[in-house]
């Protein structure tokens, strides 16, 4: 399995204090992704100028969630391996294509969560 990128993901109905907390420790905004899922879901992605990297997603969540966004190249064998270490699918059956991506959260048996995403390469 070839992870692309690994970094934190904070996930909160307050996105934009968050992101002017990560801007105010030096995090500019690089990408940002709206109506995911056909909803009021928002992710951008920040990275400082050492490299380092934090995404926040604005969503209808009861309270903030810290999780780790993994991109991968091969979604479906990512996705394999994590069920085959007991992690579900938050969303069910569901996988979130955007088009540009393929996405869903999964939560291992404890809890902790991952948001696995695969970025559709243009050939």
């Amino acid at each position: 399995m070839k992870i692309t990128s690994f970094n934190p993901l904070i996930i909160t109905r307050n996105a934009a204090e968050t992101i002017k907390l990560f801007e105010a420790l030096g995090f500019e905004v690089k990408h940002k992704k709206t109506g995911i899922n056909d909803e009021d879901i928002t992710t951008v992605s920040m990275k400082n100028a050492d490299g380092f990297r934090v995404d926040v997603t604005k969503a209808d969540v009861p309270q903030d969630m810290s999780t780790i966004r993994m991109n991968v190249r091969d979604f479906d064998e990512a996705f394999e391996f994590l069920t085959s270490k007991g992690f579900k699918n938050a969303q069910g059956e569901k996988v979130t294509d955007t088009g540009s991506s393929k996405a869903t959260m999964m939560v291992s048996p404890s809890g902790f969560a991952i948001n696995l995403i695969e970025h559709i390469r243009k050939d």
